[in-house]
């Protein structure tokens, strides 16, 4: 049977026993051998995992195929979040690292992501290569018996010592802020809440234990899932609540009135604080799909912003050349200056709650504050849509045309840097792109307010279900 390995925006995800089977996870581990060994003889690697189903067991059937193609492995002592093991490759110097995550996808999914030695998202020729490197090798046998240990080793301490170089936890200590966290039952556990209760915070953490399932909801920070950290913040009379998704690479943000906010919306007001406390006058990275509230700030700074293709591999290049303050994605992933080239909800949580004690008002307050200054609001959406393939690349064909005009709008610039964004005269636009980790198109819009916005959203899927339409004609 021809294995299943496919690389998506952010590493190979798919069903567990379906297509994610120690079969598959044997051949892929043995196609990063092979890549890695290509480019270093002698290697070591960082094997991980989070908190999902079978991920002690997938972490040990892949050390075992690295130590028997030579490579040392370092077995990371427990679940440890993407931005921790990060950390821990450029602490360590590593060639890279092995990571048993699905994210924040449902339960039923387990995943593998590959970093390379600088920290970051493997990029598109090296998945490519290690993509054709399993299909060569079509199938990998069990390793041999071996009882020897793998080194273990606890980066928890060293990240948290980083972190401590980066945010400002007197502020937040001095501020008396009440805080909450939920960690999904991921393994953001004993990172987030930990780095608030050792710096004098009132913080109480929710979910901190490991449930496979997930409360049968998966580990997304989305507004729904963050309903018992909305009631605890209520309950408590927090000034934030604070999440992280199943890998801690996400963040999600609770307002004191257990209001979600977009992360589109944080992503601006950070850009705007770090300038404003760190003195970063320096642009920001954003994926095609991400708000253009950070380029509104960039202006008004006197600064520009970085367009990058959705997946943070691309904003992780600019970080690791120092050209960028903060980059960030719509999909609630960030890093800052000086930190690692990946994703990290941790931090970006840390950041938010610093930012509040520092300004002493709510997040509301302070978007509302900042679109004024700006001289107008952001209103950005995301609609999934889970189309037969017949219809999906029916769209995707007309998609190609040259468009003057979309949904009666006259089109001020087209872009095509990942899938056909289209922006109007007024400043609003709309992108539709494939999704690079599930089986849909995103639907992507923005406006100045909320209703002009989901106008556009409701449009554009009746563009593409015409699509349908003309494909029966």
């Amino acid at each position: 049977m021809t294995a299943k390995i496919k690389f998506g925006t952010s590493g190979w995800r798919a069903i567990i026993a379906e297509d994610f089977t120690f079969a598959n996870v044997r051949l892929a581990s043995a196609a990063i051998a092979e890549h890695v060994k290509s480019r270093k003889a002698k290697a070591t690697l960082i094997v991980g995992h989070d908190t999902r189903f079978f991920a002690e067991d997938f972490t040990r059937t892949a050390a075992d195929i690295l130590r028997e193609h030579g490579i040392r492995v370092l077995l990371c002592d427990g679940p440890t979040p993407t931005p921790v093991i990060a950390h821990e490759i450029l602490r360590r110097k590593a060639d890279g690292a092995i990571n048993f995550t699905a994210s924040h996808n449902p339960a039923e999914y387990q995943g593998l992501k590959f970093t390379g030695p600088d920290g970051g998202p493997a990029l598109p020729e090296v998945t490519r290569d290690i993509e054709m490197r399993a299909i060569k090798l079509g199938e990998r046998a069990p390793a041999k018996p071996n009882d020897t240990p793998f080194e273990k080793i606890d980066p928890r301490d060293p990240y948290l010592d980083r972190l401590a170089q980066l945010v400002r936890f007197k502020s937040l200590g001095e501020a008396k802020l009440g805080v909450v966290t939920d960690t999904l039952h991921g393994c953001g556990a004993g990172y987030l809440d930990r780095a608030l209760a050792m710096h004098g915070v009132d913080v109480q953490a929710l979910r901190t234990d490991r449930d496979v399932l997930f409360d049968g909801s998966g580990p997304d920070v989305s507004e729904e899932n963050l309903r018992p950290l909305r009631d605890a913040v209520l309950a408590k009379k927090a000034a934030v609540g604070l999440a992280t998704d199943g890998d801690a690479d996400r963040f999600g943000i609770l307002d004191s009135d257990g209001t979600w906010m977009q992360p589109n919306h944080i992503l601006g007001l950070l850009y705007d604080y770090l300038v404003e406390t760190r003195g970063w006058k320096m642009p920001a990275a954003r994926s095609v799909a991400t708000s253009h509230l950070m380029d509104a700030v960039a202006r008004h700074h006197g600064t520009t912003v970085i367009q990058t293709p959705v997946g943070f591999k691309y904003i992780a290049k600019l970080i690791e050349q120092d050209k960028i303050a903060i980059g960030g994605e719509e999909s609630a992933g960030l890093t800052i200056r000086g930190h690692v080239p990946e994703k990290d909800g941790i931090l970006a949580c840390l950041l938010v709650a610093e930012m509040i004690a520092m300004r002493r008002v709510s997040l509301a307050e302070q978007l509302r504050a900042l679109f004024k200054r700006v001289g107008r609001e952001f209103w950005p959406q995301r609609m999934n849509l889970h189309l037969p393939e017949d219809v999906k690349l029916r769209a995707v064909n007309r998609l190609k045309a040259d468009f003057s005009t979309f949904l009666g709008r006259p089109v001020k610039s087209l872009d095509r840097t990942d899938g056909l964004k289209l922006e109007f005269s007024d400043g609003s636009w709309v992108l539709l792109r494939l999704s690079g980790t599930e089986p849909l198109m995103r639907v992507y819009t923005e406006a100045s307010t909320p209703q002009e916005s989901s106008k556009i959203a409701s449009e554009t899927q009746a563009w593409v279900m015409d699509s349908a339409r003309e494909a029966k004609a």
